[in-house]
């Protein structure tokens, strides 16, 4: 009984929360995605001469996957090389803007991050690679995805791993306290990996569980074959 009390403690999340009363705090956190090399930015261009970009479809728009190279630059149709990375995509989308005044009458254009994808590994119930169709997902959010924890998921012990600006992090997260959501980590980037570790004492009373399961199930198996011999 004392092991299954000391064990739950670590279960439950957020829990320098009072759950008995509505709190409110204000949102610092966030900051909107950048653009990085690697990424695929899907570009729909429109403007009020149909013509004028060679690749659109009737209306004068075109929605194509365009690389950010290395050096953070993609290459679009008659404006060239623009260095959209490290740009937010509003920024990114202003700046393609202003290129195309000089080629096209009032243009407009929308840009998203194609391939926006996260992984989610380890002790959940349905580990995979999610992609997201939103600039803004948390982790949260994306454990959520998969299926949330399993009950021997460590919960003060995930792994955020995240590559950035040629930089590789590893970063711990506890989801038993509440500063997960004022931390600088809790919304995602693309590409981030979350790995949740498995509880070894937890994971050794799963395992002889299934053994003893095994052993019985076997035991019910040889009783029968006699049971049957015999008959």
């Amino acid at each position: 009984m004392l092991t299954s009390c000391s064990t739950y403690k670590t279960i439950p999340y957020f829990q320098n929360l009072d759950k008995t009363k509505i709190t409110q705090e204000e949102i610092k956190n966030y900051s909107p995605l950048k653009i990085q090399p690697g990424d695929i930015l899907g570009i729909t261009v429109g403007s009020l001469n149909p013509d004028a970009w060679t690749d659109g479809n009737k209306n004068g728009e075109t929605a194509l996957g365009y690389k950010v190279d290395e050096g953070g630059n993609i290459s679009l149709p008659l404006v060239g090389s623009v260095k959209v990375g490290n740009l937010t995509t509003v920024q990114a989308r202003e700046l393609i803007e202003s290129r195309l005044v000089k080629y096209l009458k009032s243009p407009a254009v929308n840009l998203t991050i194609l391939n926006f994808k996260i992984s989610v590994l380890g002790d959940v119930n349905r580990p995979n690679v999610y992609p997201i169709s939103s600039e803004q997902v948390s982790i949260t959010e994306a454990l959520s995805l998969a299926g949330d924890l399993q009950i021997t998921g460590m919960r003060q012990n995930i792994l955020l791993i995240r590559e950035q600006d040629g930089v590789r992090k590893y970063i711990p997260v506890d989801l038993t306290s509440t500063g997960l959501f004022q931390s600088e980590y809790y919304y995602l980037r693309n590409n981030d990996i979350i790995y949740v570790t498995p509880d070894k004492n937890k994971a050794a009373a799963v395992d002889q569980s299934a053994r003893n399961i095994g052993f019985v199930l076997s035991a019910i198996s040889v009783l029968t074959l006699i049971a049957t011999q015999l008959l």
